[in-house]
């Protein structure tokens, strides 16, 4: 299998680098009690949200535009499904939930300020009982989120160290095939 353009595999590895902030930030910060130290890693949480929201936007318009390589051909009809399911629900996911987040960040009648920059404007009115639905949505798109990024690791190793093929070193950067 070849490898993935450069700009594919940056893209994904930026987002994976957030991804791997963005989810232990939000499990820390839930609990933390109220007060300044709780506002700043929220404002964190969603600057590093709607970065995220952008890389993903470029990721799904040049994973539209460009070429990617084709997965080995000895694999599995229900393989090549179940990974452009995973793919195109991740991409969904992630496009999704800075969304979610910031109509929830809305209702609640709390700005969006990305890096204390740009200020977003709100989407909705505040309304108390769409923030608590959103906040809803929001963490079940979180877990559905983590089941989807463990099935895709677990998947990359699969083909590493099972399948022996190079799907894993297509995306890995500086790494020869085998």
């Amino acid at each position: 299998m070849e490898k993935f353009s450069f700009t594919t595999r940056l893209l994904h590895w930026t987002i994976t680098a957030f991804l791997l902030i963005q989810i232990p930030l939000a499990w820390y910060m839930i609990d933390l009690p109220l007060g300044p130290d709780k506002f700043a890693k929220y404002a964190l949480h969603k600057s590093f949200g709607t970065v995220l929201f952008t890389l993903a936007v470029a990721r799904l318009i040049w994973a539209i535009i460009s070429n990617r390589p084709q997965l080995p051909p000895d694999t599995k009809r229900y393989e090549k499904i179940l990974a452009k399911a995973t793919q195109g629900l991740l991409y969904l996911l992630i496009i999704i939930m800075p969304i979610s987040g910031w109509v929830m960040s809305s209702a609640a009648n709390v700005p969006v300020t990305v890096f204390g920059v740009l200020a977003l404007p709100n989407l909705v009115e505040p309304n108390e009982q769409l923030m608590e639905i959103m906040k809803n949505v929001h963490e079940m798109q979180s877990i559905a989120l983590l089941s989807l990024v463990i099935l895709h690791f677990v998947a990359g190793l699969k083909h590493h160290f099972l399948d022996r093929d190079n799907v894993l070193h297509s995306m890995l950067p500086m790494v020869k095939k085998r």
